[in-house]
């Protein structure tokens, strides 16, 4: 690209969506990213930074693509909410988009070939969200509770809606928004709203004193719960109108699609006919329960010891529940006959992949559910003894650019 060019406005072909929902195109021999575009717009973008690859801003389209459609919540729009990124794209062309970016982080990281399926879509395209979390800033008396802009990390713009979310979540906002008078007299909160089964539980993160929490929580009806986390503190439940069964407050943020996602799971792991198995990142024993119920001998390995606790009462005996991190704990498990691994979006810690390297009983196959491509793939470079039997990917977050991926792994032929 010339400097005149990296200083300034050009027109870009947008031939894809990225990591992240920028769409991308080339100039001149240098990628160039912009957000807000669509595969197949022509578009006028300034850019705004240039050196291995740019970054631009949409300034108007000279043609737009065929894909894309008029975004229907004002905060997208407006706001430039950084919440979603392919609302302005055709609900077909976001799981074509996410499969391709599954497929280029498995082609271009692993440096492996495999065959990807079409995204599986989520049941419902919009308000699917169980929990709803959001940046809340104090000046003078007045309170913002929102999201911040893509293009702005640290503004936060007022939430009016939230048309991915649940409406009895953003219904219980709102009376926050009222009872704001209620809340810590500090400058900044962080506050979460999230269905546990059919109930409302609120969490808020911030503050050293809260005493007019009771009166805070008597102003917000729809809520079973409050709970806080004090600086410096742990989480602890201030009140509580209606019991929330054990569990429950660790959900999925799409239910629906996680169901499905852990079906297909437990079909991989059976299709194997393990014995033994060894759920990795558990949670509550959700996948952990499905698998033992079937006949194999689980062991269940959660940091988070409530889940765990949940966990450890949901399985039959013979199977256990462990408390701690995987890296420290999978060692003693081992061996296994399959194993499932669901980590977080950092991807798998070193030393179980190193560990899973160096068994000399290796598992029949590794079950690896991924909730960011780009990790999922730099783990494979470091499982080289394993090959990709099967992906699958799912769409738990409609209107994101985020994307689950379930990969079956299997010992390469020795």
């Amino acid at each position: 690209m010339s400097v005149a060019a990296a200083a300034g406005v050009i027109d870009l072909a947008v031939q894809s969506i990225a990591a992240g929902g920028d769409g991308v195109g080339r100039s001149e021999g240098l990628v160039v990213f912009v957000p807000r575009t669509a595969p197949g717009d022509v578009a006028r973008v300034r850019i705004e930074s240039a050196k291995r690859f740019a970054r631009g801003r949409l300034e108007s389209l000279v043609m737009p693509s065929p894909l894309r459609i008029d975004p229907p919540c004002n905060h997208y729009r407006i706001d430039q909410c950084g919440g979603c990124q392919l609302q302005h794209i055709r609900y077909a062309a976001q799981l074509d988009s996410k499969r391709g970016i599954v497929r280029d982080a498995i082609t271009r990281i692993a440096k492996r070939s495999a065959e990807v399926p079409s995204t599986r879509p989520s049941p419902r395209e919009w308000r699917y969200r169980s929990k709803l979390t959001l940046a809340m800033k104090r000046a003078a008396d007045h309170w913002t509770m929102g999201l911040h802009p893509y293009d702005d990390p640290v503004g936060v713009f007022q939430l009016d809606d939230c048309p991915i979310t649940d409406e009895r979540i953003v219904d219980a906002w709102r009376q926050i928004m009222s009872a704001a008078s209620l809340l810590p007299p500090v400058d900044e909160l962080r506050g979460t709203v999230r269905l546990a089964g059919d109930q409302i539980v609120l969490l808020f993160k911030g503050a050293s004193e809260w005493r007019t929490s009771s009166a805070f929580f008597d102003a917000v009806p729809s809520a079973s719960a409050l709970w806080w986390t004090p600086d410096d503190e742990f989480e602890r439940l201030l009140h509580e109108r209606r019991r929330v069964a054990a569990g429950t407050s660790f959900g999925q943020v799409n239910e629906a699609v996680a169901e499905e996602l852990r079906t297909y799971v437990v079909d991989r792991v059976r299709a194997h006919a393990p014995a033994t198995v060894i759920d990795a990142y558990a949670g509550t024993g959700d996948t952990a329960t499905m698998l033992a119920t079937s006949g194999a001998r689980v062991t269940a390995i959660e940091l988070d010891r409530e889940a765990a606790a949940v966990s450890a009462t949901r399985l039959p005996p013979g199977s256990r529940s462990l408390v701690g991190r995987v890296e420290s704990l999978l060692m003693n498990a081992l061996p296994a006959d399959v194993i499932v691994v669901n980590p977080p979006r950092a991807g798998l810690h070193e030393r179980v992949t190193t560990v899973l390297e160096r068994q000399s009983r290796r598992p029949r196959a590794i079950v690896y559910v991924s909730c960011d491509p780009a990790t999922l793939a730099r783990d494979l470079t470091r499982l080289p003894s394993y090959r990709i039997a099967s992906i699958e990917t799912f769409d738990m977050f409609p209107q994101t650019a985020h994307v689950e991926t379930v990969c079956e792994l299997v010992p390469t032929a020795t």
